[in-house]
């Protein structure tokens, strides 16, 4: 059956609190998706809101987050990883806390048992390119797009290795078009609603190359949408939204985070939603 409604997940870091706050506007408005698409961030969220796309499954979500910021989760103390450095030597972090996650916290363990079909993309280093999954074990696909490099080892699957999914989507429109969705819903973090000007300092040179090696796919994307398709891209609600996010995983700042785009995502919705 083609898909109506797609939800369309980006990837963020820690910033994808930002994601839980949008998905708790669209469950309080009734907006439920045919299906959802995720990279990185976006494919842990997006596997929880597939496994239970309820206000209730939502707002389980949203405490599975204050629960792993608190035990950090997401940060792994790094500045004491820097130690593992010699011993890795191409990765920080382990993937056993966002492991441990997926066992404790997701209620199914396989794409079939899913309530809302879903998938996760990853870029294969072998043949460099963006493959998508959507049967099989959830973990790993789900380890393997949130794996960004140097702080994640790549994740094996099938013979093949895998990296994090923003290196070839990081907001994947143009799955969704391909797949036939008539009304598509973005959750970003925040980056895309800031403008890239110049670098006018060497340390700014590499984070502009990097947000317009990030974002180009999804501008080319979305300027092909067609007419007849309805493209929601969801505001974050902040004014700021770091590269490097790993300083932001603190409880205050991430309920701030998912409090604000809960309420810029839903006076967005209320003003543009279908009647």
């Amino acid at each position: 059956m083609t898909p109506r409604t797609a939800f369309v997940l980006g990837g963020g870091g820690v910033l994808g609190a930002t994601q839980v706050g949008m998905l708790r506007a669209l469950a309080e408005a009734g907006i439920v998706p045919d299906l959802v698409l995720g990279t990185s961030i976006g494919a842990l969220n997006g596997a929880f809101v597939a496994a239970d796309p309820s206000l209730e499954g939502i707002l389980r979500l949203g405490e599975v987050w204050h629960e792993v910021v608190r035990e950090g989760l997401f940060t792994q103390r790094p500045i004491r990883q820097v130690a593992r450095i010699p011993r890795n030597w191409t990765h920080l972090l382990s993937h056993a806390p966002l492991r441990l996650l997926l066992e404790r916290y997701l209620p199914v363990s396989t794409f079939a048992d899913l309530q809302v079909p879903f998938q996760c993309v990853a870029a294969q280093i072998e043949g460099c390119r963006a493959t998508w999954f959507d049967a099989g074990p959830l973990a790993p696909p789900v380890l393997a797009s949130c794996s960004v490099p140097g702080l994640f080892p790549p994740v094996r699957i099938d013979g093949a290795h895998y990296l994090d999914g923003g290196l070839v989507h990081s907001i994947p429109v143009g799955r969704a078009l391909d797949l036939g969705a008539e009304e598509i819903y973005v959750l970003q973090v925040g980056r895309i609603e800031q403008p890239l000007e110049p670098p006018s300092a060497p340390w700014q040179v590499a984070t502009v190359a990097f947000e317009i090696s990030r974002r180009h796919r999804y501008v080319e994307e979305i300027s092909r949408v067609p007419d007849t398709v309805a493209l929601r891209v969801l505001p974050s609600g902040t004014a700021s939204a770091p590269t490097v996010s790993l300083v932001q995983a603190r409880q205050g700042r991430m309920a701030d985070r998912m409090d604000a785009a809960y309420a810029a995502s839903t006076a967005y919705l209320q003003e543009h939603r279908p009647s």
